[in-house]
């Protein structure tokens, strides 16, 4: 009977797959025109479609020529709007320059879901129209960012903080650094408001309250060794960033020395982003295998997602001293059994200036046991050689590391961790 059943389901699921690829086939073949079509023309020098026609409520226009000339066009199959339903992220794989002169990939982002963009849109017409509809580029004007076009001239904490996961917690130190670095006008060099034109100011709002991820590149920059991949520019609300490689996770069957390569830079980075001159604290509050990628030439891993990251600004917090400011924060090991579990709390990042949030988000997530990512467990240091495996000491660093047993024993099983992978990394090169 219960074989029965199985055969029977499994014809069902049969069917369903053939109804299915059926489906897209009579509705590829009566869209026939419109696929040709699709292939012939380049979208990206539509101002419709790159929603141009929207702005200031949009990310920038800092590229605009550079789509308006053709100079960008999608890949291959990127060219068809009908696998947009499936493209849920809105990140699309181009190429920037002329064939014949050597185009480079890059990536474009609409920095958020068609639904995400739409409630966005809904918000601003409510406000300034009581609609969910209206003309966008005047209803910006009435929202909540204007505020910023009255007296107040200067972006200052008390107007922005908690706007996005990068100014939970900012200070003015961080806010004059965006303002001075972006890229979105010619007269970066000023972080008084008042020098940017009013959509420019509007244009860097809407980014910092909808998805800073550009900020982010634009004010820790890949050229002065962040890992971040370089941002070119955008136009309306598609933002072109420098292609990396392939993520991370298709080097999770790497050969090991390759693997060992990648997890001592992954714990690199979260040393760097803890600890630097600048005394910035990037914590990274979204860690995954697909939020990571490897650089195609050099190898080099980067990280590729960076619209969950919060800033906070350790002199600040030295200055003011907040309660307990100066005792040293261990993060609390979330065995969720879901992939990408984080626990955290962004007011006790903001608030102590020793904190070992990014080697436990490295570790638990994607080197350790504990890691989890599409079905498959056992994080990217799985099946070490026997040579490694004997004597224990990689597990026993990567479980304190996720999973500390003794009282601040990850900041110290990450320092040897580092160590160990460097030593292991040079033995098998």
């Amino acid at each position: 009977m219960l074989r029965f059943v199985s055969l029977k389901f499994g014809r069902l699921y049969r069917c369903a797959k053939l109804l299915l690829v059926g489906g897209l086939l009579v509705v590829m073949l009566l869209n026939t025109h419109s696929l040709l079509a699709s292939f012939q023309r380049n979208e990206l020098t539509d101002r419709r479609f790159l929603s141009l026609n929207k702005c200031p409520a949009c990310f920038g226009t800092s590229w605009c020529r550079k789509f308006m000339n053709g100079q960008l066009s999608f890949e291959g199959w990127g060219r068809l709007r009908l696998l947009d339903a499936f493209n849920v992220k809105n990140v699309h794989f181009a190429r920037y320059g002329e064939p014949r002169e050597g185009s480079r990939r890059v990536v474009l982002k609409r920095l958020g879901s068609n639904r995400e963009l739409a409630e966005l849109e809904q918000r601003l017409c409510k406000r300034a129209a009581g609609r969910p509809r209206c003309d966008l580029a005047q209803a910006v004007y009435k929202s909540h960012f204007a505020r910023l076009n009255g007296d107040v001239r200067l972006l200052t904490p008390g107007v922005v903080e908690g706007w996005s996961d990068l100014v939970h917690c900012p200070s003015q130190r961080l806010l004059d650094r965006l303002v001075r670095r972006y890229a979105e006008t010619k007269d970066s060099g000023s972080f008084l408001l008042k020098n940017l034109k009013d959509a420019e100011r509007m244009q860097l709002l809407l980014t910092l309250a909808f998805n800073p991820e550009p900020l982010v590149l634009q004010s820790f920059p890949s050229d002065e060794g962040w890992p971040f991949p370089k941002y070119l520019g955008a136009c309306g609300r598609m933002v072109a960033v420098n292609y990396i490689g392939e993520e991370l996770w298709s080097y999770f069957n790497a050969p090991w020395e390759k693997r060992v390569d990648l997890a001592w830079q992954l714990m690199e980075i979260a040393e760097q982003l803890t600890n630097n001159d600048f005394e910035f604290a990037l914590y990274l509050l979204d860690v995954s295998f697909d939020n990571f990628a490897v650089g195609s030439r050099d190898g080099k891993v980067i990280i590729v997602d960076a619209e969950n990251v919060l800033v906070a600004d350790k002199k600040l917090i030295k200055q003011n001293k907040p309660e307990n400011w100066d005792v040293w924060y261990e993060s609390k090991f979330d065995d969720c059994d879901k992939e990408a579990c984080l626990s955290f709390s962004k007011e006790i990042l903001c608030s102590r200036s020793t904190v070992d949030h990014n080697y436990y988000a490295i570790c638990q997530n994607l080197l350790s046991r504990h890691a989890t990512w599409r079905g498959t467990s056992g994080g990217l240091l799985h099946d070490p050689p026997a040579e490694v495996a004997k004597d224990g000491r990689l597990e026993a660093l990567l479980d304190e590391c996720a999973n500390p047993k003794k009282r601040y024993g990850r900041f110290k099983a990450a320092k040897e961790l580092r160590e160990y992978l460097a030593e292991l990394s040079n033995n098998v090169r």
